[in-house]
């Protein structure tokens, strides 16, 4: 299917692609950055270990409300912010290598959003089975409700990561190989 892109060229389906790769990592790395900042230190809700144990995985318990168990969760939240840098430099470093001529076009780009919001989905999705369920080793909401507080995460990821696909498919398609449209303000001529 052809489309006409933001800047009036034509382009297919398949051009859509050429952020979906850089949106999904930015998501990861941008909805780890909200968990981490949000969840980890604002709200203190959990760090990075805070419900290990002895029995569940083989790592030992680091309590956040000891001085030593603290350190260990803020060197290992801190861990987890780098991953999530690392990832919105490798998306930033994809999306601009694949469409250096239509930068303004692409970060309008419904395509561009929707991928970035799938992104975050994806990441909740992952991070919500993988630590607060299968290993244990936060929940989002320590306590009696746990369990609800969790679901709602993967509920979340599951709405972001459905709604950012609908999103991208709303947008236009963009060819990164056409040249860029010509400026028509008066001081870039």
């Amino acid at each position: 299917m052809r489309a006409t892109t933001p800047d009036g060229t034509r382009g297919t389906a398949a051009t859509s692609r050429s952020v979906q790769l850089p949106g999904i990592i930015l998501g990861v790395g941008l909805g780890g950055f909200v968990d981490g900042i949000l969840l980890h230190q604002l709200l203190q809700w959990h760090h990075m270990l805070t419900s290990t144990n002895h029995d569940r995985i083989g790592v030992k318990y680091y309590n956040p409300h000891t001085v030593s168990g603290l350190e260990m969760n803020t060197v290992w939240d801190g861990i987890f912010h780098t991953v999530c840098w690392v990832a919105v430099i490798l998306g930033l470093g994809i999306l601009y290598s694949r469409v250096t001529h239509h930068r303004r076009a692409v970060w309008g780009s419904r395509v561009l959003w929707g991928w970035i919001l799938a992104g975050w989905g994806l990441f909740n999705l992952v991070e919500g089975i993988l630590d607060h369920q299968v290993l244990g080793i936060h929940h989002v909401h320590g306590g009696p409700y746990q369990i609800w507080w969790d679901m709602g995460f993967l509920v979340l990821g599951a709405l972001l990561l459905t709604g950012g696909y609908l999103l991208q498919r709303t947008g236009q398609p963009f060819d990164p190989d056409a040249p860029p449209k010509a400026s028509r303000r008066a001081g870039d001529r």
